[in-house]
C-alpha cells in the first residue's frame, strides 16, 4: 500500500512540474547586458501580459490532456469491451471492464506526456517574440 502510495505521490510531483510554462530564451545581445537579467525579465512578463490581453492564449493546460486522454481511453476501452464480451457472451460485462481499463490507460498515458513541457500557442509565441523584439531583445526560442 505504501509503494502505491509514493508511486501515486511521484506522478502528482511529476505532474505539477509540467504544468510550469514556457518562457523565451534570450540571446545575450548587447541591449540584454545593458538592461540586465532582472529587467529582462519584467519586460518579458509585460510582453506575456499583452499577448494575453490581446486574446493569445499562452496554450493548452497538461490537466486538460490528462482528462481528455482518460475520457478517451475509457471510450475506447468501452467499445472494445463491448465488441470483445459480445464475441464471447457478455457485452456489458466486456464493455465495463473494457471502459475501466481503457480509463487508467488513457490517466497514464495523460500523466506521462504531460510530463513534457507543453509549448505555447503559436500566435502568443509570435505575439511575445515581436514585442521583446520591438524592445530590443532577440528571442532565440522557447524552453
Amino acid at each position: 500500500m505504501k509503494v502505491m502510495m509514493l508511486l501515486i505521490m511521484g506522478l502528482i510531483v511529476l505532474w505539477l512540474s509540467a504544468c510550469a510554462s514556457t518562457r523565451p530564451v534570450l540571446y545575450p545581445n548587447s541591449h540584454l547586458q545593458s538592461v540586465g537579467k532582472e529587467v529582462a525579465e519584467q519586460d518579458i512578463e509585460t510582453c506575456k501580459q499583452l499577448a494575453e490581453s490581446a486574446g493569445a492564449k499562452q496554450g493548452s493546460g497538461t490537466a486538460g490532456n490528462v482528462a481528455t486522454n482518460t475520457a478517451m481511453g475509457a471510450g475506447v476501452g468501452a467499445a472494445s469491451g463491448a465488441v470483445g464480451g459480445a464475441i464471447y457472451g457478455s457485452a456489458a460485462h466486456g464493455s465495463i471492464i473494457g471502459a475501466v481499463s481503457g480509463a487508467v490507460a488513457g490517466l497514464l498515458r495523460g500523466i506521462l506526456f504531460a510530463a513534457r513541457p507543453a509549448q505555447p500557442s503559436q500566435a502568443y509565441a509570435n505575439f511575445v517574440h515581436r514585442c521583446l523584439q520591438e524592445k530590443g531583445y532577440e528571442v532565440t526560442g522557447w524552453q
